[in-house]
């Protein structure tokens, strides 16, 4: 009696432990934490700043186009090429320098600057060289989709494309086929790069108050990892029917090698 129930008690511990936990796999859980026991950090996003290697997507119009022609591509290219190929052979790559080069405009420093500030710096140099009135003239710059990486325990991994300006660490997630069970949504490392070099960022995706974070929306060139839970490393199940099985499994292998022992 009491061996049936030490294997009972085991079994069960040993199901318990293996389990992921429901709460571990929802996102977006209000936790009711106390106000004096978190930090909060709402901040509102700042515009991204170009960086080397960036592709900007940059058009040009006037009321003659033709004298513009020459600053965007000439027909369609190659049509074979996909979107992501056809905006880097298009557009304007900062190079080392963080400079780009322009016909006419020569090299053009954009290094460090918003979208908004380019489109401000090109239109200067256009009036200083072909332009006399600001309306003859209409600029766009944009980057040419926003690329990140994924890596870890999520359903694709690998450089991402998405051709939007505002994209959330949950957008990001989905595009790349979501986080397994088995993947850890507490503890979202979010890599950014920086001139001066690569910080890590940690995320609670359980947690409702990921939304106030400064590093909800992702920008281009980051790299979101995800951790495996330990219960992947253990090779247990996610629920407690799959870890019930692999214990009759290992249990009833057990009993067929005592009994094939025991008849020799």
């Amino acid at each position: 009696m009491k061996k049936s129930f030490f294997v009972a008690t085991l079994v069960i511990n040993v199901i318990l432990v293996s389990c992921i936990p429901y709460k571990d796999t929802i996102y977006l859980q209000n936790k009711n934490t106390a106000n004096d026991s978190i930090k909060v950090i709402v901040e509102k996003q700042k515009p991204y700043r170009v960086q080397i290697s960036d592709v900007l997507n940059i058009r040009i119009k006037a009321a003659k186009q033709e004298t513009v022609a020459i600053f965007n591509p000439v027909g369609e290219g190659n049509l074979s090429a996909s979107s992501e190929e056809r905006a880097y052979f298009d557009g304007f790559t900062i190079d080392l320098h963080g400079n780009i080069l322009m016909p006419k405009l020569g090299e053009i420093n954009v290094l460090g600057f918003t979208t908004a500030e380019i489109k401000q710096i090109i239109e200067t140099k256009l009036l200083e060289k072909e332009y006399k009135a600001a309306n003859d003239i209409f600029v766009t710059v944009k980057l040419t989709g926003l690329q990140y990486t994924t890596t870890g325990e999520i359903g694709n991994t690998g450089i991402k494309t998405i051709f939007r300006e505002r994209v959330n660490i949950f957008e990001a997630i989905a595009n790349s086929g979501d986080i397994p069970d088995t993947g850890d949504k507490k503890d979202v490392w979010l890599i950014r790069q920086f001139p001066q070099g690569q910080k890590i960022f940690h995320l609670d995706l359980t947690d409702i108050n990921v939304m106030n974070s400064p590093y909800y929306y992702i920008q281009p060139n980051d790299m979101i990892y995800i951790k495996p839970l330990k219960q992947k490393s253990w090779g247990t199940g996610t629920t407690a029917i799959q870890n019930i099985g692999a214990i009759a499994t290992i249990l009833s292998l057990i009993t067929t090698t005592i009994l094939l022992f025991n008849r020799i």
